[in-house]
């Protein structure tokens, strides 16, 4: 699988590439240049298989030939071996609404999901085995996940941009209570947004980024996406009628996954984004 940019079709990079970018070179995003559409047949088999293998499924059509199925597989049990539920994720059912649990990870995010992921390859793909400097801005639960994911990784530094005393009392005990000597926690005065626009002027300084050997795991970085395509697969299996997917929405990355599964051929009906009104 190859990859473009949102602002260069001509880009030809592979997977290894532009998941240690994270963001690309002309300041755009990454995208497949073909997303794999699965046939009704290939549909009813992956319906029988439990998350580990379903996910091996879906993640190879992404990552291949830089990571197999079989280097995928023992990475998603590896990444999935702390979480509290068997199938990493859970449905339960209120009134005539179905809830899909996602917070059964180390630090009760549903970014767990992807992040612990990601965490594992960033060392199965660190080819150069240069130090990798990460750089992540969070209003609370990506700092967590991506901490809980990176803390004590070798040749990686985890630099972490949340807005002072605008988090979570809770949010803010987990990300600089942690000891491990490469995770970096910064407060910066403002708001989110202002750590933000801090992560993307570094991405998009090409100098400054090659020089440090920068990456990101926000939702810019399309190996979140990607991981999070697979829990909107595992739920549509579990109901025989069609499928609505309410999700809370922020900067948009986990009800793209469910975009980007309907792409692939799951029969999703309607992908509904909740949101707040913002002041």
């Amino acid at each position: 699988m190859n990859y473009l940019s949102t602002r260069n079709k001509s880009l030809n990079l592979n997977f290894g590439n532009i998941f240690l970018r994270g963001l690309a070179p002309d300041g755009g995003l990454f995208l497949p240049k073909e997303i794999y559409k699965f046939s009704e047949q290939e549909l009813t088999e992956l319906s029988k298989l439990n998350y580990i293998d379903l996910g091996t499924e879906i993640i190879s059509k992404f990552c291949t030939p830089i990571l197999d199925k079989k280097k995928i597989k023992l990475i998603l049990n590896k990444a999935y071996s702390s979480f509290n539920t068997k199938e990493v994720v859970e449905i339960k059912k209120i009134d005539n609404i179905n809830l899909l649990e996602l917070y059964h990870g180390p630090t009760l995010a549903f970014k767990d999901i992807a992040l612990q992921v990601i965490g594992l390859m960033y060392e199965e793909l660190d080819l150069n085995k240069k130090k990798i400097n990460i750089v992540v801005a969070t209003s609370g639960d990506t700092g967590s996940a991506a901490i809980a994911a990176l803390k004590e990784k070798k040749n990686i530094n985890l630099f972490v941009l949340h807005p002072h005393e605008k988090i979570s009392a809770i949010q803010r005990k987990i990300m600089t209570t942690c000891e491990s000597s490469n995770i970096y926690n910064i407060a910066v005065k403002g708001n989110f947004d202002d750590c933000q626009s801090i992560v993307k002027k570094m991405f998009n300084d090409e100098q400054f980024r090659e020089k440090i050997n920068m990456s990101g795991v926000n939702s810019i970085n399309w190996a979140r996406i990607v991981c999070q395509i697979v829990y909107y697969f595992y739920a549509y299996f579990k109901f025989s009628t069609k499928v609505n997917f309410s999700v809370p929405t922020g900067n948009f990355g986990d009800v793209y996954a469910g975009y980007i599964a309907k792409k692939m051929g799951l029969p999703i009906d309607k992908l509904i984004v909740a949101t707040n009104e913002n002041d």
